[in-house]
């Protein structure tokens, strides 16, 4: 690896998958994954091509039930081009890295440049060697186009090699092994054609939701001596012939157009594609022009962080811009969990924005805008759901897609025990939260009022609504109690030997359920009075909801045992777990649910965490505002009390979500900076090193790559944007950022402010503008730099 590179050397079937995620190209609109354009689905490899917000629904039967899953759908694959030497006895076998000897192969992705690189030298059963070199790009300008150029040379013959250049309709979605007994094949109705000699296309649609996708390519070499076309209703493909000599480079060009129905502006998806693809530039000026977009993208994402980390954190980056381009804001789409890079999780959205539009609000504001009012197109549905459940308000579903209803699987495979058992993660209500925590950030970075005022106030006060709606008083603690929800942690689904699902006021569930009630009535204070009046109208709103709002906020219930946070009601009654002997006879126990299932066993009778629960608060809250949140809500938390908290779960959680080392890292370098950097370290590698065991060749985890990023931008600087200020307070972490490090940020309407952060000083540069000076403001004073300034801050010792 060097500093804008990801490299990988020699062909390593076991890695194939890992390698094919980390090497996805995308454009926020679609991504393809890094396979070999000459390899097929197999148990090796796991070609993918994927839509943002392209989802299927399709029926299964799973242990003797009937079952529904919406899927991100794989699309037809536009990657297939396979080739082979010809001589006067015909065509030998199609060369493919686990049928013909590999002398050489190194697949390169280059950051900066959203490019990547394979190299391969085969070696043919006749002893024939061809050398392939492919240039891939997703393009970064226009988002429905990708191109591949691939460069023939015979190292020691001279002859005939044939090429064979496709669209592959007949894809299903198999990339993930625990999901191969559920229906897959997604894609129906297929039809191929040509429109031009070198120009063919494919067409299909999706089974249930009746998305209409067409790809059209234009294959192009002009040495090639003769093509023909082959087509079926799943599949279309050329052939070309190349006149190979010793030693001589021949270039074969693929341009693909990819639309669907989805698509603004167009009336036929079809039409659309071959439209594109007729005229779409040649491989170099296509070039080109996606090199001046990621320059663009890059320019506003600049992160200057040295050594190692900075090279794993601009990867991270890199997938995090993939996904959620620019070309976003034009979409009506979530933030998918596992990318646009496999098909983990069914493609759906959980609470991973919460992970990842603090990072956008203060570089692609339109972004997260965008990603905002795809929760508020489905709020209508969230309130539907929470009439179903008896609430009044908004209940936002836990995994989400097309349409808003809840997408949680209702069973889950266990593949310790090969069993499938019920799932009740849908319970995970805090989803709510994360939604209205978004809209509040998303408005203190940004400014926007009018988003505030409008959607933003619609679904802040529907989730305001049902959170009060859910919590009922009781006389015996004298307080507001939220009953049968799951909490952030996921292990703990309901009480020991209870057939009632779920658990009693889960501490994190309800301290930001107050924090949600407590933004809802500072919004009615900041409504102008007509808005204020448009929404009483609209939803029903009266000043005697208000005050039963107040009181919840202030009356909600969190439980303590032995000076630390409780993270339920009854969680201190649960049994130790031996984790030492655990540890020593698996080895790896973050999965710690599925291997005491598979032993007869439930993870619910101990205290033991899958990932950051009761902890998730010191990575919400800054350590002032969440303790006056627990002073609203007539508690104590000092110090000393939030310590013993973080040293209670640090020695009970198992760490089977790459976003618990996040936030483990994120709270420790405040708690306590000594332990940060193992946690911290842990979310770094979590999918470059694939540490939940095969899980990132399935897709990449979005939310933590974004989350490492965001450490750096706002973790270690304790960087807010609230009253109309930029607060910081940084707290270094050497090992991740060495003795300085800087970002670039989008503030308010400053396009480019600079911050560069050493041990002793903080350098802030405004761009020069017609806006008005920014307010800084450190924990010892505030000051105030104009457009066009440089200010160096000295820090506090």
């Amino acid at each position: 690896m060097t500093d804008g590179t990801w490299s990988y050397e020699g062909y390593a079937p076991a890695q194939e998958r890992l390698r094919e995620s980390l090497c996805t190209l995308g454009n926020g609109y679609f991504a393809t994954r890094g396979a070999l354009p000459e390899c097929a689905a197999d148990e090796t490899h796991s070609p993918g091509t994927y839509v943002a917000g392209c989802y299927d629904r399709l029926g299964s039967v799973v242990a003797g039930r009937q079952v529904e899953n919406e899927d991100l759908v794989n699309v037809p694959n536009w990657l297939p081009l396979r080739f082979r030497c010809r001589d006067e006895a015909g065509a030998g076998p199609w060369l493919h890295p686990d049928t013909a000897h590999v002398l050489e192969h190194r697949m390169c992705l280059f950051l900066g440049s959203g490019l990547l690189e394979r190299r391969t030298v085969y070696e043919d059963t006749a002893g024939r060697r061809v050398g392939v070199r492919q240039l891939r790009l997703v393009h970064m300008a226009d988002p429905h186009l990708a191109t591949l150029r691939t460069e023939f040379r015979a190292e020691n013959w001279t002859g005939e090699l044939e090429v064979e250049s496709a669209l592959d309709g007949a894809v299903r979605n198999t990339g993930v092994p625990r999901y191969r007994d559920l229906a897959d094949l997604h894609l129906v109705h297929g039809h191929a054609g040509t429109a031009a000699p070198d120009l063919f296309w494919l067409r299909c649609r999706t089974r249930a939701s009746d998305v209409r996708i067409a790809l059209a390519a234009r294959t192009t070499c002009p040495e090639a001596t003769q093509t023909y076309g082959h087509l079926t209703d799943r599949r279309a493909a050329q052939l070309l012939y190349l006149p190979l000599e010793e030693g001589r480079t021949v270039t074969v060009d693929k341009v693909v157009a990819l639309h669907t129905s989805r698509d603004p502006a167009i009336s036929d998806p079809l039409e659309a594609a071959v439209d594109r693809a007729r005229r779409a530039p040649t491989f170099d000026a296509l070039l080109d022009t996606h090199l001046t977009a990621w320059d663009q993208l890059w320019r506003r994402a600049e992160l200057d962080v040295p050594a190692e980390a900075g090279r794993i954190l601009r990867l991270h980056l890199f997938h995090v811009l993939q996904t959620l381009s620019p070309h976003t804001a034009d979409l009506d789409v979530g933030v998918p969990a596992r990318g646009l890079h496999g098909e983990a999780y069914r493609g759906h959205v959980f609470w991973d924005e919460l992970f990842v539009l603090p990072y956008l609000n203060l570089h692609f504001p339109e972004v997260s805008r965008a990603l905002l009012t795809y929760r508020h197109r489905r709020l209508e549905r969230a309130c539907r759901s929470a009439r179903d459940a008896g609430r009044q308000g908004a209940m936002y579903p836990w995994q989400s897609s097309s349409d808003g209803r809840e997408e949680t699987q209702q069973l889950h495979l266990n593949p310790n025990s090969g069993r499938w058992l019920p799932d009740h993660t849908h319970l995970q209500h805090h989803v709510g939260s994360a939604v209205a925590y978004n809209i509040w950030r998303y408005w203190q970075a940004t400014g926007d009022a009018e988003f505030l005022h409008t959607k933003g106030a619609e679904m802040l006060l529907q989730i305001a609504r049902f959170w009060a709606d859910s919590a009922a008083y009781d006389d015996g603690v004298r307080r507001y109690r939220i009953r049968g929800v799951v909490g952030p942690d996921e292990y703990h689904d309901a009480y020991p030997d209870s057939d009632r699902p779920g658990i009693d006021d889960n501490a994190y569930t309800n301290v930001t359920a107050a924090w949600v009630l407590t933004r809802a009535l500072e919004l009615l204070d900041l409504l102008p009075p007509p808005r204020r009046q448009e929404l009483a109208e609209r939803i029903g709103f009266d000043g005697g909801e208000a005050e039963l709002w107040r009181d919840v906020s202030r009356s909600l219930y969190v439980p303590f045992h032995a000076g630390v946070i409780s993270q339920f009601a009854g969680y201190e009654r649960l049994a130790e777990l031996d984790w030492e002997a655990y540890t020593k006879k698996y080895g790896d126990i973050r999965r710690l649910d599925r291997i005491l299932e598979a032993e007869g066993d439930r993870v619910n009778r101990y205290q033991a965490s899958k990932q950051a629960d009761v902890l998730m608060l010191g990575y919400l809250f800054p350590p002032a505002e969440l303790g006056s949140l627990f002073t609203q809500l007539g508690y104590s938390l000092d110090d000393a009390t939030w310590l013993r908290t973080v040293d209670h779960y640090l020695r009970r959680t198992s760490h089977g979500s790459t976003l618990s080392g996040l936030v483990h890292g994120w709270v420790l370098a405040r708690a306590r900076r000594a332990d940060a950097w193992r946690f911290a370290h842990e979310a770094l590698i979590g999918d470059i090193a694939d540490v939940q065991g095969g899980t990132t060749g399935e897709g990449i985890h979005l939310g933590a790559m974004a989350g490492t990023v965001d450490l750096v931008q706002r973790g270690l600087t304790g960087l807010e944007t609230r009253d109309d200020a930029l607060r910081l307070d940084p707290a270094p972490l050497h090992q991740l950022t060495g003795s300085s490090y800087g970002f670039t940020l989008h503030y308010q309407g400053h396009w480019g402010v600079r911050l560069r952060v050493f041990a002793d000083r903080l350098h802030v540069t405004v761009p020069a503008s017609d806006r008005s000076p920014i307010t800084v403001e450190l924990p010892d004073r505030v000051v105030t730099v104009r457009p066009g300034e440089t200010c160096e801050l000295l820090l506090p010792g």
